[in-house]
């Protein structure tokens, strides 16, 4: 079975801070993300104005469990959302057909 990406472009609030989303970001990762069942990988993407999270995981299952389940993440969430322009948020799945590493 193929892997499974989430990936969600967004744009940060007016006046965030890039410093202090990135660890709040990190705490995210260390504290929750990381411990996910199927978590592979996390890689933040920004051209500069849009950013993208890019999350790896076993399997779609786990990519969805993982969507599901986010509101378990209490505070280390709601942090990490407060510097994200929610409104500019695209959500897509996608499986990884092949890879080149």
């Amino acid at each position: 079975m193929s892997n499974a990406v989430f990936y969600c472009s967004f744009k940060l609030r007016n006046g965030a801070d890039v410093s202090d989303f990135l660890q709040a970001a990190e705490a995210l990762n260390n504290e929750y993300i990381s411990k996910q069942k199927g978590y592979i990988s996390w890689k933040q993407l920004s051209d500069g104005e849009t950013w993208a999270d890019f999350l790896t995981f076993e399997t779609m299952e786990d990519v969805k469990n993982f969507e599901n389940n986010s509101v378990n993440a209490g505070e280390l969430s709601a942090k990490f959302y407060s510097f994200i322009n929610l409104n500019s948020c695209v959500v897509k799945y996608y499986s990884v057909e092949r890879s080149y590493e």
